[in-house]
């Protein structure tokens, strides 16, 4: 336990939030509850912890699980039978002790699993009650809004949006249907939930997204700019940022290399300058979500603004070059005439409140203030 405070320590010295992955739903069959039941079958104390079908209960011998319920039949993996008061205590005893001990949050694993409203409104009401500014993230892959608000979670992982990236890249989609679906996924939360929400280009449970993007580096790096640009919580993947390739799991879970010959230096710079841009523009953490007219609809545009400061993401997902008029009258700050690229630096005039590019192919332009 010392080793993990000195980690939280040193992790808070740099204003990193830890956030630990909570398996409420199953658990492993070594799990003293479960062994209880295996060395003891009906006569265990704990048989009423799970959802136990006939005995004697059977966790080892080859084969789904038939004598318990076990998540997607794995042996390996038994159900909790939440609805157990006993269970509900001791599954809300570890959340509120690992909050006590300094962490910041959890993330939740599967909790559409455990398809109980009341679970989850007692289980955030103990996690605000101890820590009221905790992040509660869950794993939900549809997007269902059901699963956000004051009786859930405060975010989800955003695999809608990295599905329709991957689309819009892949060529599966266009720029306008792209951004009108962004936009409907945007506006199915509430505010608050919308930019708590975790955006990721891949996970543990994902192929990576330079594989996925067939090693193009000029789309995994529109990948993450669309990423850093959008409202939410930006999440980058370990090994993302350096070009680690993977299939689906278990392919996507290697270790980092750590030998840098291995490293796409290029898109570690790339991803190193959003991260810079991203922290150092109100706009882009906090600001609001629109949809701006361009005079070219294979490219997309939209703007984010914060009070005074602000910013534009210009998009040209296609395979050519492309000079756009994007309309900017009715999001500009008073006052403003220019903007700059956030990433190169040149400056752009803007005239009658529109502002004239050029993008080159599968590029984007994130521009802001002066």
């Amino acid at each position: 336990m010392q080793d993990f405070h000195t980690l939280l320590d040193v992790a808070h010295r740099n204003q990193i939030r830890v956030i630990l992955d909570g398996v409420f739903n199953h658990c492993g069959r070594g799990f003293f509850a479960f062994s209880d039941i295996l060395e003891n079958q009906a006569n265990s104390p704990y048989v009423d912890w799970f959802h136990v079908k006939h005995f004697p209960v059977d966790a080892y011998s080859p084969g789904d699980a038939t004598t318990f319920a076990g998540w997607w039949k794995y042996k390996s993996l038994p159900k909790f039978n939440t609805t157990n008061p006993r269970v509900r205590e001791y599954l809300f005893r570890v959340a509120r002790f690992w909050l006590e001990q300094g962490i910041d949050g959890w993330r939740l694993d599967v909790p559409n699993e455990i398809d109980d409203d009341g679970f989850w409104k007692e289980f955030r009401d103990i996690v605000k009650n101890t820590y009221s500014d905790a992040y509660i993230l869950g794993e939900i892959w549809d997007g269902d809004a059901r699963w956000v608000g004051d009786s859930h979670f405060d975010g989800l992982m955003n695999y809608p949006i990295r599905t329709l990236v991957i689309d819009l890249l892949t060529g599966k989609e266009n720029a306008s249907a792209f951004i009108t679906q962004v936009r409907d996924q945007f506006e199915r939360y509430p505010a608050e939930n919308s930019y708590a929400m975790f955006n990721c280009l891949g996970s543990h449970d994902t192929e990576r997204i330079y594989t996925v993007l067939n090693k193009d580096l000029l789309k995994t790096k529109l990948a993450s700019l669309f990423l850093f640009s959008y409202p939410g919580a930006p999440s980058v993947y370990y090994g993302d940022e350096v070009g680690v390739e993977g299939g689906r799991d278990p392919d996507c879970r290697h270790t980092f290399p750590w030998d840098e010959s291995s490293w796409n230096m290029e898109l570690r710079q790339w991803t190193k300058n959003l991260i810079r841009i991203r922290q150092s523009k109100n706009a882009l953490r906090r600001g609001d979500f629109k949809i701006l007219p361009v005079s070219n609809n294979t490219l997309f545009a939209f703007s984010r603004k914060d009070g005074h400061d602000f910013a534009c993401l210009v998009v040209n997902p296609t395979n050519q070059a492309v000079t756009v008029t994007v309309d900017l009258a009715n999001v500009l700050p008073e006052g403003v005439n220019q903007l700059k690229n956030l990433i190169k630096g040149e400056i752009y005039t803007i005239e009658n409140g529109e502002i004239t590019l050029e993008l080159n192919k599968e590029c984007g332009l994130l521009l802001g203030q002066l």
